[in-house]
């Protein structure tokens, strides 16, 4: 996620950091140079036939809807997607604060804490389709030597399974009272909850229909527009056209990276940053020092 204060006019203009020109690039570059091979053929070969603006403000109006009924929907799961994993981060201080309040064995309740950090870890990498995570491996290990969470079918599940486990012992020895078992069995179905709808989002992407409409529709627009505006623009048809190209290719990426909001992209959500965020708020009731929180580098907050 790019993570930078208020721009200037300069570094509004000249910014690509976080930005989707470079992935629009190769769509702007073909229709600028299709637009300059129309004027070069208007002016020295052929007069082309014309149209007047009617049917591009028809056309360009019925695209623009049709871009933001998309951004609206990509927004929803990226937001969605955000508020699931600061929920996670707020159930990880009140489990903390359940544990201590419940349960008053000091090496399961840190070993409870260290299995929920590689949950989060191993949820992170599952998201993103990272099967050799270093460093959710390493949390995986540290939390649960020699049981295998790494290489179960469903390593976060079975992070949570071992949690469980380990719980109702506790209930069934008289460790854990019932109503402690109560309240942190509820704790974790809500992060039980959020997991399943994190993947909702990852594997239930935008219908691909929409896709393909919005860049169909795209191309055609901004190959046609020349037509319609050589006879107003003459030799800067190139430029404009390259700006409605920006315009529309530049939503439609936004978009397609907004709808994917587990991935690498810059625009995703900085899940590293939120598992570093849990660790800070639990590393007082492990007792060890809390390691620095990430930093975005070059804007970027991963």
């Amino acid at each position: 996620m790019i993570v930078r204060d208020k721009p200037g006019v300069m570094q509004l203009l000249f910014a690509v950091r976080g930005s989707v020109l470079p992935q629009i690039a190769p769509q702007l570059l073909i229709v600028t140079v299709v637009a300059a091979l129309a004027v070069l053929v208007d002016h020295t070969v052929y007069r082309l036939n014309y149209a007047n603006g009617t049917p591009f403000a028809v056309f360009g109006a019925a695209l623009s809807l049709f871009l933001g009924f998309r951004n609206n929907a990509a927004y929803d799961r990226w937001w969605e997607a955000r508020k699931l994993w600061g929920g996670l981060l707020a159930d990880a201080r009140l489990f903390a604060r359940e544990l201590e309040m419940f349960l008053p064995d000091p090496l399961l309740r840190a070993r409870l804490l260290r299995l929920f950090i590689a949950f989060l870890h191993l949820h992170r990498a599952q998201l993103r389709r990272l099967s050799n995570d270093a460093e959710a491996l390493a949390k995986a290990e540290a939390a649960a030597p020699g049981d295998g969470l790494a290489t179960a079918a469903h390593p976060p599940c079975a992070a949570v399974n071992l949690m469980n486990r380990l719980l109702a012992e506790a209930h069934a020895d008289g460790r854990l009272d019932g109503f402690g078992a109560r309240a942190i069995s509820t704790r974790m179905a809500s992060f039980g909850l959020a997991q399943a709808s994190c993947e909702r989002i990852a594997v239930t992407p935008l219908p691909y229909v929409y896709s393909l409409l919005i860049f169909r529709t795209s191309w055609l627009y901004c190959l046609l527009l020349p037509l319609g505006l050589i006879d107003s623009a003459g030799w800067l048809t190139p430029l404009f056209a390259g700006i409605v190209a920006y315009t529309f290719f530049g939503l439609a990426e936004v978009t397609e990276e907004l709808a994917h909001p587990f991935g690498h992209t810059a625009n995703a959500l900085p899940l590293d940053a939120i598992c570093r965020a849990v660790e800070i708020s639990l590393a007082p009731h492990l007792g060890e020092t809390p390691p620095p929180p990430l930093t975005p580098r070059n804007f970027r907050l991963d």
